[in-house]
């Protein structure tokens, strides 16, 4: 017993610092789950209004020549999101019945999703 004195003590201070590293590390993880479960529950939103405004441009009659389509009137936009006009661009020179369309969600004013298609004149 003599060579161990204080050596108890010791060993409570280390097992603390062991347990205090394991617990920051949980922690870490803990709050990168977090943010990770945030961005994809956004991003999720984000994909849902694009599409839905796809499928509603893929329904509208064809227009040559045009600069946008309306955003669909029907869509439930969450407050503090927004639908960026959409950006509609021949694909040759002249207007010969194909589109790109391009359609962007926005989130605070900030870029979340952008998403294109192709519009044909049928």
């Amino acid at each position: 017993m003599r060579g161990e004195k204080g050596f108890a003590f010791i060993e409570i201070i280390v097992a603390l610092a062991v347990l205090g590293l394991a617990a920051a590390a949980f922690l870490s993880g803990l709050c990168t789950a977090s943010v990770a479960t945030i961005v994809t529950g956004e991003h999720t939103v984000a994909e849902s209004l694009a599409r839905s405004q796809l499928e509603y441009i893929r329904d509208c009659t064809y227009q040559p020549n045009t600069e946008e389509y309306e955003v669909n009137p029907m869509l439930d936009i969450p407050e503090g999101w927004s639908m960026a006009p959409t950006v509609v661009e021949p694909v040759h020179e002249t207007d010969d019945g194909i589109q790109k369309v391009t359609v962007c969600v926005k989130r605070n004013g900030e870029e979340v999703l952008s998403l294109f298609t192709y519009k044909v004149n049928r």
